[in-house]
């Protein structure tokens, strides 16, 4: 193994799949119960109502932990009101969780017309996320610091290199081998992170891509987890387990960690979605019975796509004249499902419900 130096470009990152052994009994048999908490959530994901549903507040839970990671943090509260309310109210911060989002779900698209993961597809998703034409890192000279602005880490360098170890890394990443795909996706993480092909925005593409390579592979059908929010919960761990990859070798400990990221995720996204189904079924109840006249199933499920809604959210999914969808607003408000707010010149309305499960 080459001697590794933080101060240098570590242009001889070595290639996939690694040399050593990784799947150990320690590793196999932790794999075991992160695919059955993923197959559980997979199950209970498929058996929903409206699959689709909720993903729109999943992926934006996604967003704002993954880029939290990146320092880049505002609240859900922003986060949604931006998205439903006028550009000109956007947050800043929250316009570039926005674009995120908007980056996963491009990824989902083209991997439905062609799945596989590419050197391509990867810049097409940073370039959404930084709303630029970002390529592939051309410029010496980038370094990565700890929190205390300690150089901990100096990717390989030039646009050749990059690019033949992003070659190798999707060879990796497509090939049909025996390997546990959760054990792939692991070092496929790890892969990207330490070849660094961005300026900026690697870390967001790579989380993105965790999500990317679930559905490809079939073991999320519907890709409804955020698995940032353990990364937050764990940033140490995340670092040290990457820098101990590189640095010694430690393939275990890094697998474990985002195995376990899998499986505690997994099963915390279980529980939201039972406490959000529920919600949803006792105000529905609620609502029926309350007033039935501006009862219809559509309307309940568009209140709980996210937690802001406004007329013209109801007026986009023909639920009705702006007068006949402002009535049914205003009615949900009586009935303290909903409470209305302004932003601007714009009145939104909050599910609080929702917001506070997601909080």
């Amino acid at each position: 193994m080459t001697q590794f130096d933080k101060a240098k470009p570590y242009n001889d990152l070595p290639l996939l799949p690694p040399k050593q052994e990784i799947e150990t009994k320690k590793v196999l048999i932790k794999t075991i119960s992160a695919s059955r908490a993923l197959g559980k959530l997979n199950g209970a994901l498929s058996n929903l109502p409206n699959p689709n549903l909720f993903l729109d507040t999943i992926h934006l839970k996604e967003a704002k932990a993954s880029s939290e990671i990146e320092n880049i943090i505002t609240t859900n509260d922003e986060i949604f009101k931006s998205l439903i309310s006028n550009k000109n109210h956007n947050n800043p911060l929250a316009k570039e969780i926005i674009s995120y989002k908007s980056a996963l779900w491009q990824g989902l698209i083209d991997l439905e017309q062609k799945p596989f993961i590419t050197t391509n597809l990867c810049i097409k998703l940073v370039q959404i996320i930084k709303q630029n034409n970002s390529g592939i890192r051309v410029t010496p000279g980038t370094t990565l610091l700890d929190g205390k602005g300690v150089k901990v880490y100096t990717p390989p360098t030039g646009e050749d290199v990059i690019r033949n170890k992003l070659a190798n890394l999707e060879q990796f990443i497509n090939d049909n081998d025996k390997l546990d795909p959760l054990i792939k996706m692991a070092v496929m993480h790890y892969q990207f992170e330490a070849i660094h092909p961005f300026a900026d925005g690697n870390g967001r593409t790579g989380r993105i891509l965790l999500l990317l390579y679930l559905k490809m592979e079939n073991l999320l059908e519907i890709p409804g987890i955020y698995l940032s929010e353990y990364i937050i919960k764990n940033k140490t761990n995340y670092y040290k387990s990457l820098r101990l990859v590189t640095e010694q070798n430690d393939w275990e400990n890094y697998i474990l960690y985002m195995l376990d990221m899998v499986e505690k995720t997994s099963i915390n996204v279980i529980a939201k979605l039972e406490e959000i189904v529920k919600l949803k079924e006792d105000v529905e109840a609620y609502v029926k019975k309350s007033n039935p006249t501006i009862y219809s199933r559509e309307l309940i499920d568009l209140i709980f796509k996210l937690p802001y809604t406004k007329r013209k959210n109801l007026i986009d999914e023909k639920m009705g004249t702006p007068k006949t969808v402002g009535k049914y607003l205003i009615e949900l408000e009586a009935l303290k499902v909903l409470t209305s707010i302004k932003v601007g010149k714009e009145k939104l309305y909050i599910n609080e419900g929702l917001m506070k499960i997601l909080e």
